[in-house]
């Protein structure tokens, strides 16, 4: 079966099981210092037409799979007899399965692509919208990425027609508050437009994901990000903060600068500090920290404020209570997929093969901080 719709490049973590929608090609603003993925690559807003037509090929792949579904004697559900089918045949291509996927997965989230899809007319998105619900009514949560200075300048009354709808949750890379940050690397908004843009989005009542990049001040402002990003998402309160720690991509502006000396990264456990100064200026009720990334140091800073702060404070000040050398054992075993959280430690075979590695590094002469940031382009 021939069957096609359009797909863009990424999507959050949490929406590793939603169908993907592309509603607007690559990014309208593309200017940002640490990002690689829409270089070179035109913005465009897709009409309504033809996001409909993607739509309906998705209903009639679905319609396809529980068909055979049915003939397979699972009753309708897409099972994993029915996914094994579709992979193992020549008459179905990666759209089917993508679609198939998704149903096996419970066939409730849709995340809309690409990197800033409130830009689109409010009509139009209401009209997409409505047809998204019309070909799949079971649907219970509808995403999508917005920039903040898209967010500021909708009205409230737009963004409730969204929510109305059925748009669920925005989410938005804030990276920082602090405005020299912003500036330096060239995010296009200010402190005030992330505070008028999240303030907005929870007036409307769609959920709201903020995205933190630790890190990204580098040396010269890492106190003020951590500072006057929690005042920021003071001023929010939102639902969700997700830390994404930075990486400096190869061949991105950060990088130029970061190679003529302009900009000096920190280090991992630098970085980690930061954060702590993040999390123990943060007067926020409700909101749910996720550190839900390989780039992260630590997957547990996880949990809901005010009540787990404590404890999410406790996995930082545990980490730096480790020696010297499990502290880098850990960081080995992160970067290489080995570990995700501290309590990996304890198991023994990896602990011991982890150090046996970093061992040869020290024989060998070998330069392991290299290595593990060249396993960390990887992971972008």
């Amino acid at each position: 079966m021939n069957y096609y719709f359009e797909q863009g490049p990424i999507r959050p973590p949490s929406e590793a099981m939603s169908l993907l929608l592309r509603v607007t090609r690559n990014c309208p603003w593309n200017k940002c210092a640490f990002c690689h993925t829409y270089r070179d690559s035109k913005f465009e807003l897709r009409s309504t037409e033809e996001v409909k037509k993607d739509i309906q090929a998705m209903k009639d792949i679905a319609d396809e799979v529980v068909g055979l579904s049915w003939k397979l004697g699972e009753g309708g559900q897409v099972t994993r007899n029915v996914l094994r089918q579709i992979y193992n045949s020549r008459d179905y291509n990666d759209y089917v399965y993508s679609v198939a996927a998704w149903l096996y997965f419970g066939g409730e989230n849709v995340f809309l692509q690409d990197a800033n899809s409130l830009i689109l007319k409010t009509p139009d998105f209401v009209s997409i919208l409505d047809f998204l619900r019309e070909k799949f009514p079971g649907i219970k949560r509808i995403t999508s990425y917005c920039r903040s200075h898209t967010a500021a300048r909708k009205k409230i009354d737009e963004l409730e027609l969204l929510k109305k709808a059925g748009l669920s949750r925005i989410h938005i890379g804030m990276e920082s508050g602090s405005d020299d940050v912003l500036s330096f690397i060239h995010k296009g908004v200010t402190a005030a437009d992330h505070i008028k843009a999240g303030q907005n989005i929870r007036q409307a009542g769609i959920e709201l994901s903020e995205y933190v990049m630790p890190g990204l001040g580098g040396e010269k402002w890492t106190h003020e990000h951590a500072l006057e990003t929690a005042g920021v998402m003071n001023a929010i309160n939102p639902d969700f903060i997700r830390l994404r720690t930075l990486h400096v991509v190869p061949g991105t502006d950060l990088d130029e600068w970061m190679k003529k000396g302009e900009f000096k990264p920190l280090r991992d456990e630098d970085i980690l500090r930061e954060i702590k100064l993040f999390i123990e200026n943060l007067d926020i009720q409700g909101t749910y920290l996720v550190s839900d990334h390989i780039l992260n140091l630590l997957e547990e800073l996880e949990g809901k404020f005010p009540d787990d702060k404590r404890r999410i404070l406790s996995s930082i000040e545990k980490y730096f209570e480790l020696s010297d050398e499990d502290r880098l054992i850990f960081r080995v075993g992160r970067r290489t997929g080995a570990f995700r959280k501290l309590d990996d430690l304890a198991d023994r075979e990896t602990y011991v093969r982890l150090k046996s590695v970093i061992e040869h590094y020290a024989t060998q002469g070998g330069n392991i901080e290299e290595d593990i940031i060249k396993t960390m382009n990887n992971y972008i």
